[in-house]
């Protein structure tokens, strides 16, 4: 159970901590911190995998979860890439 709430508080922290600095950022650097957090996304990706294949103990929430992580970062790195794209073609000459 404290584990739980050790979890929980830093998952909170670390949501509050990421929105306040997002919105503190101008936006002409939003498309390169996209681009950073793509290669942050990508290790999601790895983490996810092995959630997924690792887990011995026939935990299925633990499987469901690492699942939807997986989709869920697969979709954010794929979206990212596709943002940084087509702001990199905005500055090809014509």
């Amino acid at each position: 159970m404290e584990i739980l709430i050790l979890l929980l508080f830093v998952f909170v922290m670390a949501a509050f901590l990421g929105f306040e600095l997002i919105q503190k950022v101008p936006s002409q650097l939003h498309t390169p911190l996209m681009s950073g957090s793509n290669a942050i996304s990508g290790i999601t990706v790895v983490g996810a995998i092995l959630a997924v294949t690792k887990l011995q103990d026939g935990s299925e929430l633990g499987k469901w979860l690492g699942l939807a992580a997986l989709i869920l970062a697969t979709i954010n790195v794929v979206g990212g890439y596709m943002v940084t794209n087509r702001m990199l073609s905005m500055f090809k000459k014509k």
